[in-house]
């Protein structure tokens, strides 16, 4: 019995485990993945400071929104009466309804509109194209032109609002884009002085975006037969939509809130922007300033859901290569 035992048991492969050891087994629960306890950070001093700061600076810059919200909600009589610091007896639409009826805004939103949107287009285009030829085909003296540009932005607009009035006086336009018959007093002369000034800009942003795009995604269009300017609107253009897309939202922001250059080169009312065109709002003895905070408010809106629906672009623009080590 013993050697058969023996026998049995030699039998059995080398690897093989009873029958008891693998119920039991079976019955041990798999192993849980260990808990990973993250330690907070000690709160520095330094820290404190910043953040105490940053809400500090974010409250600066919304206190003025927020108090003309305030101030267009509130009758005028109370506000004479009670000051715009106080609490309110009641809170009324009325402002904004007559900004309105009384201030035609429909119409110079429009006006506005006639000016942003192609001066917007024009920039990116044509500093999207100088970029391009400086950060991608690497042109001769590519650094000196980048410098010329940025420069430009450098000149105070007020420096220059003289010889603009007298140039535009002079250069001469067709009846079909001006009822002037010169440059002065129409869209057209916005749209030219907008675009001239801000391209130096873009010119700037989008030459130091395109320096970042890797060199073997052009390679790669040249040697498929890509022109340049296919290599521009096929490869290059598509992969700066971020930075595209900020430059976007700051342009149409600077373009839009523009008040000195319609002022001083347009003089016909009706042709005049929407900021602009608060004066409109104004009496001739008496300005109600509830009102006029209704209309500033207006005004704002636009820019404001420029902002919102381009928000994720314009983020990431500004982010570009924050993740780089």
């Amino acid at each position: 019995m013993i050697d058969g035992e023996r026998g049995d048991r030699m039998s059995e492969p080398s690897g093989a485990a009873p029958a008891a050891t693998l119920a039991v087994d079976e019955r041990v629960p798999a192993a849980r993945p260990a808990v990973v306890v993250r330690r907070r950070r000690p709160l520095r001093p330094a820290r404190v400071v910043l953040h105490v700061f940053l809400t500090l600076a974010m409250l600066g810059f919304l206190a003025p929104l927020a108090l003309a919200v305030y101030a267009s909600l509130r009758p005028y009589a109370e506000t004479s009466e009670l000051g715009y610091f106080s609490l309110p007896r009641k809170l009324t639409l009325h402002y904004y309804v007559q900004v309105f009826r009384e201030g035609d805004l429909q119409k110079y939103f429009l006006n506005t509109l006639y000016v942003a949107v192609p001066a917007v287009l024009l920039t990116l285009f044509l500093a999207s194209f100088v970029a391009f030829c400086i950060a991608r085909l690497r042109v001769r003296g590519g650094l000196a032109l980048l410098v010329v540009f940025t420069a430009g932005n450098l000149l105070p607009p007020q420096v220059l609002v003289t010889p603009l009035y007298q140039m535009y006086k002079s250069i001469p336009l067709p009846e079909s884009l001006s009822s002037s018959l010169t440059l002065y007093d129409s869209y057209l002369g916005l749209v030219a002085i907008h675009v001239a000034f801000q391209v130096g800009f873009c010119v700037f942003v989008l030459t130091n975006y395109m320096h970042t795009i890797p060199d073997e995604i052009t390679e790669a269009a040249v040697m498929d037969g890509a022109g340049a300017f296919r290599q521009y609107w096929q490869v290059t253009l598509p992969l700066c939509r971020p930075a595209l897309a900020a430059l976007a939202t700051l342009e149409f922001t600077f373009i839009y809130n523009d008040f000195l250059y319609a002022l001083v080169l347009m003089s016909t009312g009706d042709k005049l922007p929407v900021t602009s065109a608060l004066n409109n709002l104004r009496g001739q003895f008496f300005t109600d300033y509830n009102l006029l905070a209704a209309g500033s408010v207006v005004v704002a809106l636009p820019t404001v859901l420029v902002f919102l629906l381009l928000q994720r672009h314009f983020i990431a623009g500004l982010t570009l290569g924050a993740n780089k080590g």
